[in-house]
């Protein structure tokens, strides 16, 4: 069974571009490529990643599909489009050329309408991506999950996830309402959940392992084991700690899991849900 990372980023670093990278960040304010992840994939004991969007443009699936060409450990990229574009069926069918682009993502979480997965030219440009059989990576703060339940429900046969557990307010350990609204979403069989990007969800300098297991206990609960996948979210998690960090914090809270409950959330789930 091949262990994927399903959520990781590449990027040269462009000051505007990236100022989402602030001064608070600096750790990651410089190049992050192929040759960089891959020893940390290998000592991890991983066999590939999918690497995911930062940059809102089709300059960005260029780019990765790039990365990807030249590196086979890259199994799969979650690209950008503009699915509210008049002409989005053409670039949806452009890149259905390419095996290795299996879904797209919009940063949904930094749009001033929170409900901007509802507006009528998004779900437009979302109901066409089964037709060419791509995912869809939801990137959202818990203030829109109420929204994204309204989104999933349009379209039952599109496969969803659900990027970083929907980023709950861990650093102040708020959990209720969140915990109400992903298990309204998990009611839907087509939304997957990864459990990615925790750590920098809670206290950059001072988070416990122990922080993270209401959140993983709900996610797991909801969701079961057959739609939960791992994703470390690097670099991003380097600025509240290490890869290794990323990893330990769930493979010690799987490690009472059955061997095939760990295969399916450290692989399995990951090469079903964006067909590695």
């Amino acid at each position: 069974m091949l262990r994927i990372d399903s959520h990781q980023h590449f990027w040269k670093f462009d000051p505007v571009r990236d100022s989402w990278i602030n001064d608070e960040m600096s750790v990651i304010q410089k190049d992050f490529l192929p040759d960089d992840l891959k020893p940390i994939l290998e000592e991890n004991g991983f066999d590939g990643c999918v690497t995911v969007q930062s940059d809102q443009t089709e300059i960005e699936n260029e780019f990765q599909l790039g990365n990807a060409a030249n590196h086979d450990f890259i199994k799969g990229i979650v690209g950008w489009v503009d699915l509210r574009s008049s002409w989005v069926e053409e670039r949806l069918d452009h890149y259905s050329q390419f095996k290795k682009i299996k879904g797209f993502r919009h940063v949904l979480q930094g749009e001033k309408d929170r409900a901007f997965m509802l507006q009528p030219s998004f779900m437009k440009g979302t109901g066409l991506l089964k037709k060419y059989n791509f995912t869809y990576d939801i990137l959202i703060f818990p203030d829109q999950l109420k929204h994204t339940v309204e989104f999933v429900k349009s379209f039952p046969d599109q496969p969803f996830v659900i990027d970083h557990i929907a980023k709950p307010y861990i650093k102040d350990n708020k959990i209720e309402e969140w915990k109400k609204d992903i298990e309204d979403v998990a009611r839907y069989e087509n939304v997957y959940c990864k459990i990615s990007g925790m750590m920098t969800e809670a206290d950059w300098k001072q988070w416990k392992p122990q922080d993270f297991i209401p959140y993983i206990n709900t996610v797991v609960e909801a969701f079961g084991v057959n739609r939960i996948m791992y994703g470390s979210d690097w670099p991003v998690c380097l600025v509240a700690g290490s890869y290794e960090n990323a990893v330990n914090i769930v493979k010690d809270h799987f490690s009472s899991f059955t061997k095939n409950e760990q295969e399916l959330f450290f692989g399995s789930n990951a090469i079903k849900f964006y067909n590695l």
